[in-house]
């Protein structure tokens, strides 16, 4: 209960800090702090009801479906996780990838500044593109708060080409997550973030393990014929 009271104090001044920074909203007495594991955060869930919960996060290669980055977070969103998976994957492989391809929760401006920064190319959806569009707006050219990074990535969605490739973000990123699903990956039977990093980090061993197979099988398939 300690814990939990101690978790709940700095989710609360977490709030205040976004609130004073970006007049977010919220409701100090509908905080809450889980009792059995006071580092999970209370989030949605796909049946809209809401349990304590962590966020599994993948980096997956287009090519082979081989996952190359993971990190657990108790953040029911993904804003602010591009830049700390950056970091992971230039510390595993002393290098980055050229693109990333990113669902819209990635998107904030400082992490596209960051990806710009270090040469990766962002593809992401635009807030509201389609509804720009419809209004006879243009969501691809530069906005006066853009740096140059967010200006480049606004212009680069805009391209057919940046259509084409951000549909392999599907057989990717959207893949890993339902094989984890399809494995039985719906809950985890520890407590604390470390520990429930420790299940991912086991879960995308597995999983790589089985796309090496596949991709061996697939190779002497195709010497065959």
């Amino acid at each position: 209960m300690q814990q939990a009271l101690a978790q709940r104090q700095k989710l609360l001044e977490l709030r205040e800090q976004q609130k004073a920074e970006k007049g977010a909203k919220f409701e100090p007495a509908k905080l809450r702090a889980s009792t059995t594991d006071p580092e999970a955060r209370a989030m949605k869930m796909p049946d809209g009801g809401t349990r304590p919960a962590y966020n599994f996060e993948f980096a997956t290669t287009t090519g082979s479906g081989i996952v190359v980055g993971v990190d657990v977070t108790n953040s029911g969103s993904d804003c602010g996780q591009l830049g700390p998976m950056l970091e992971q994957l230039q510390e595993r492989y002393e290098e980055l990838p050229e693109a990333m391809l990113v669902d819209g929760g990635f998107t904030t401006h400082a992490d596209i500044e960051t990806a710009h920064a270090a040469d990766v190319d962002v593809y992401g959806p635009i807030k509201e593109e389609k509804k720009q569009l419809a209004e006879g707006k243009n969501p691809y050219e530069r906005k006066q708060r853009d740096g140059d990074g967010v200006a480049a990535w606004r212009e680069r969605m805009g391209t057919d080409a940046a259509k084409v490739l951000y549909r392999l973000r599907a057989s990717t990123a959207e893949w890993t997550n339902a094989q984890a699903r399809n494995r039985g990956l719906y809950q985890v039977r520890v407590r604390g973030q470390r520990k429930v990093l420790a299940v991912a980090l086991l879960y995308a061993l597995a999983h790589n393990l089985a796309r090496a197979e596949a991709l061996r099988q697939a190779r002497a398939q195709a010497a065959k014929s």
